[in-house]
């Protein structure tokens, strides 16, 4: 066991997290400010950390838990994704978003259990339609690459015997407002969420329970009976800890050289007035995954609290080993996605956008989580590969249970994989991969 690590780094959020910004402003969580006691401490309050806390609730009787999260919560990146939970293949690191059969079956049965979980703590703290929307996911594609995407999707689905709905170029209009779209292929069992409204709200139903602090980084842990975790203004004292921080588990030292850091980007329209509404048509809250991975989603929520009614784009990714992005990233970003607005909304011509803003994910080579047991009494809940929504959920749910339970019928399946694969060196890497994303991003043509 190691006696102690230093934080290498601590997490920046390029912009602002919309989804959170245009929900009422909430008193929050103390930082810490204390030496304190827990049983348990969670590092990371985002689908991952709460997930885990929640899971350990449930799991522990009345030991106590504690929640660290470096900034405030759903400022992360938590609340930076496009609030999708996908019970499908999603596969980011393929052509066609499909795996293996087996391997997909498997990540079927898993991600159904982590959306059944989001779904109980949604109904048992009241989450309104809004907030969790069990609506189903629509592919969609507007050129004949995209067309030939959803095709071969077709192909994988039914050999996985899973129901879905073909769309038409009407229908999509009818849907989205939009003449973009040429076709869609509808699953039903998908949720769209407003994550920042759910990771804040679930926080606050656990919060009887367990004790959230906010702006209260890690900077060091000490190992021993006790480990210790120290923080800006204080420490925490505790037997067991659950690190949920997606990539920066590298900031602690673990899974050195196997996890790629890739952010990607999105902007938020103003809230729409009466008018654009009209013109836009379509109905209130829907949500489009692009058929070709490279292409565009696109959302548009209802107003919800006095958030307005609104339009989000999300598209382009880069690598960024450094965990950090740079303003040239950012201005790339904002002319590609409105570009893909103009494409999509030329009846919104003048609409500007809000926020910008980038999120951090977490890839490795072959798509395996980084996860375990990785000092004793320190479990990893990290790597999502792209999808924290259900991924985070699930290794969340599943750390917890293997340091209180040791073993059960879904961590079985969960655990039935390799460790994240070591990646080439530097700078080949970065070259490499960013390369390959700009080319795949213009071989996307319109999809983007």
């Amino acid at each position: 066991m190691k006696n102690r690590i230093n934080v290498k780094r601590l997490p920046k959020d390029p912009g602002p997290a919309a989804w959170n910004r245009i929900l009422p402003s909430s008193a929050g969580y103390p930082t810490l400010k204390d030496d304190i006691h827990a049983d348990w401490v969670v590092v990371g309050g985002g689908f991952a950390g709460l997930a885990a806390a929640r899971r350990l609730s449930q799991l522990v009787g009345d030991e106590s838990i504690v929640v660290l999260e470096a900034s405030r919560l759903a400022d992360g990146p938590a609340g930076r994704n496009s609030g999708f939970m996908i019970d499908l293949p999603h596969e980011l690191n393929s052509d066609t978003y499909a795996g293996s059969q087996h391997q997909d079956q498997q990540q079927i049965r898993l991600n159904r259990a982590a959306i059944e979980f989001a779904r109980e703590t949604a109904e048992a703290y009241g989450m309104e339609r809004q907030v969790f929307d069990p609506c189903g996911k629509m592919t969609a594609a507007g050129t004949a690459k995209g067309l030939a995407h959803i095709n071969s999707y077709r192909g994988h689905l039914d050999a996985l015997g899973e129901a879905y709905e073909l769309k038409s170029a009407a229908d999509m209009k009818d849907w989205t407002g939009s003449d973009f779209y040429q076709q869609g292929l509808f699953t039903p069992g998908a949720v769209m969420i407003q994550p920042a409204a759910f990771v804040r709200q679930a926080a606050r139903g656990m919060s009887e329970r367990v004790s959230f602090y906010e702006n209260s980084p890690v900077t060091s842990m000490q190992f021993g009976a006790e480990h210790r975790l120290i923080t800006p203004g204080g420490s925490v004292r505790a037997k067991r800890v659950i690190l949920a921080v997606n990539g920066h588990i590298q900031s602690f030292g673990f899974f050195p050289s196997r996890l790629l850091h890739v952010f990607t980007y999105a902007s938020m329209t103003r809230a729409l007035t009466p008018q654009e509404i009209s013109r836009l048509g379509g109905v209130a809250d829907w949500g489009v995954l692009p058929a070709d991975p490279m292409g565009t989603t696109v959302r548009r929520s209802s107003d919800y609290r006095g958030s307005g009614n609104r339009i989000v784009i999300r598209n382009h990714a880069t690598l960024n080993q450094s965990i950090e992005v740079s303003p040239k990233n950012m201005k790339r970003a904002a002319g590609l996605q409105d570009r893909s607005f103009a494409n999509r909304f030329p009846m919104l011509d003048g609409v500007e956008m809000e926020y910008r803003w980038g999120g951090r994910l977490c890839l490795s080579l072959n798509s395996m989580p980084a996860f375990g047991e990785i000092e004793e009494r320190v479990w990893s809940a990290c790597c999502q590969n792209g999808l924290g929504t259900v991924k985070g959920t699930l290794s969340g749910m599943m750390a917890a249970e293997m340091a209180v339970l040791g073993r059960s019928d879904l961590l079985t399946d969960y655990l039935d994989h390799q460790q994240p694969k070591r990646l080439p060196p530097e700078p080949f890497l970065s070259l490499g991969a960013n390369a390959t994303m700009r080319w795949k991003e213009w071989m996307a043509g319109t999809e983007l």
